[in-house]
């Protein structure tokens, strides 16, 4: 696959917040720490550091994890290297979405894959871990129960309720029967584990194993353990709260839209079938839409005993995070890296380095068929991205026999009446309004002339306008960018290459729009 950039802000596709974050606007540097470059992420390197303890823990629990399936020997091997100080980890994370979802989450995961190795060719004395936090306690199932592949929409029904991670994806073999093809790796991911964070290990060690990508689950007593402290501090003081609510109104007056909103308490009670909100209620901490409820001192001691009992929410989870990994940068779309600037001083009162943050890569991808009649059309890169109704305007406009504008008229037709005015006025004042009414109606008038004489001109050339109309449809289904609705399986059921292609042809620091074409 070959590749072409084209510059975000000419895509017309992402928040003036997120472009600001590229073009390192001095309003945003307090909010981060060090921008997104291989000099950085060296630097990176000694602002981390993780205990000998903490990684023994990560490790052991990761191994527990993949018991689930048969990792790939390189797996293995990140997973034993994240013992040694000398080994950091550049992490994404996402959502459980069936059959992977749309296609940035692809795009998330080799954008890890390939800062890994930019690392490991700059500092060859160290090693970098592509990690993948899978967001297993999340408990949004509407959010990742569709996909859609080649334009149709599969839709997963379910009863279960609480975090995602622990459904039974056994459900799923409707939508497998209904697929148009079988697909051995989703059959088996769905059909032979029993939890969706399971399946979902499963088929990313199958996908990425080979280029040494750790999945790792939060939800983990093990790992809980390792934030204990935290959890008490959110739940018992409620320290998060303000500082989050500061950055947040900090970033508000300098006219940025915030992506979260911080609670009081930012975390969750976790249990089987439930993830709801901790609400401090006087003495007592209830668990929302429950009668569950716990004394000061029972809440405490269960956060010793059960620390798996207790989920982050968004303000937390990245904090849970960069306590339990050696991690140097994070990997996220426009909207993570928005709201990861309202969390620094979080991060700062904890003592814990915050990460580079580094925004996945961005793609468009071409096939063969949609590229030749891109070609005839003879639209560039940065064209595609314009949206349909002018590209069509364009397109008439060039190539009309006849002029179809009349701008010259319409001058014309302001100084005659201008004239006008000036006569009436050595006549009788009173006129103007009148003749300011005719050259408006004079206006409207030659308004509609002009619309009927482009309509004529775009009949001569429907079929070419229509063809325009038929490639922004599949280049960005429902008004979107591509990567935000197709499912990956659109490209690699007939290129299995789909992932080097990526992989070989995509830098990950070089953040544009890569155009790739078959």
């Amino acid at each position: 696959m070959k590749f072409n950039k084209v510059d975000l802000k000419d895509t017309n596709s992402f928040s003036q917040f997120f472009l600001d974050y590229l073009n390192q606007k001095p309003d945003l540097d307090n909010f981060y720490g060090l921008f997104p470059t291989l000099k950085n992420l060296g630097e990176q390197i000694k602002k981390k550091s993780l205990s000998e303890e903490s990684r023994s823990i990560l490790t052991e629990a990761l191994k527990e994890q993949y018991k689930s399936c048969s990792p790939k020997s390189t797996v293995i091997e990140n997973i034993d290297l994240l013992k040694k100080e000398d080994t950091y980890t550049i992490t994404t994370g996402h959502q459980l979405n069936i059959f992977t979802g749309p296609l940035y989450f692809i795009y998330k995961i080799v954008t890890a894959i390939n800062t890994c190795k930019q690392l490991k060719e700059a500092h060859p004395d160290k090693n970098f871990v592509p990690v993948y936090w899978m967001a297993s306690e999340d408990h949004d199932f509407e959010e990742i129960s569709y996909f859609y592949l080649f334009n149709k929409k599969y839709q997963w029904e379910s009863q279960q309720t609480g975090a995602v991670g622990r459904f039974d994806p056994k459900e799923l073999s409707s939508i497998l029967e209904d697929m148009p093809e079988k697909i051995d790796l989703f059959e088996k991911a769905y059909g032979t584990h029993d939890t969706l964070s399971d399946a979902v290990r499963y088929y990313i060690n199958e996908l990425f194993g080979e280029y040494g990508v750790v999945c790792i689950d939060g939800d983990d007593r093990q790992l809980k353990s390792l934030f204990t402290p935290i959890i008490k501090e959110d739940i018992l003081l409620q320290s998060a709260y303000p500082i989050a609510s500061s950055s947040s109104e900090q970033l508000e007056r300098l006219g940025y839209k915030c992506q979260i909103m911080p609670r009081e308490i930012n975390h969750f009670y976790l249990d089987d079938g439930i993830r709801e909100r901790i609400i401090a209620d006087e003495n007592l901490y209830k668990v929302n839409n429950t009668d569950i409820k716990f004394s000061k001192e029972e809440i405490e001691n269960l956060i010793d005993a059960n620390p798996e009992k207790f989920s982050p929410n968004v303000v937390l989870r990245p904090v849970y995070q960069e306590v339990i990994l050696p991690n140097l940068a994070y990997i996220g779309g426009p909207a993570e890296m928005i709201y990861w600037l309202q969390l620094k001083g979080i991060f700062n009162k904890n003592e814990i380095a915050f990460p580079i943050l580094l925004p996945r890569n961005f793609a468009t991808i071409i096939p063969s068929n949609l590229n030749s009649k891109i070609e005839k059309l003879n639209y560039s890169d940065e064209q595609l991205f314009i949206e349909t109704a002018r590209l069509q305007e364009r397109f008439v406009n060039e190539h009309s026999t006849t002029e179809i504008t009349i701008e010259e008229d319409y001058l014309a037709l302001k100084k005659a009446f201008d004239d006008l005015s000036e006569k009436a006025l050595l006549v009788d004042a009173s006129l103007k309004g009148f003749i300011g009414a005719e050259y408006n109606k004079s206006l409207k008038s030659f308004q509609n002339i002009e619309k009927r004489l482009k309509k004529s001109e775009e009949r001569k050339h429907e079929t070419e306008l229509n063809q325009i109309e038929s490639v922004k449809k599949k280049l960005f289904p429902n008004g979107s960018l591509q990567e935000r609705h197709d499912n990956f399986m659109n490209f690699y059921l007939n290129h299995p290459s789909f992932i080097q292609d990526l992989v070989d042809g995509i830098d990950p620091l070089d953040i544009k729009m890569y155009v790739g074409r078959y």
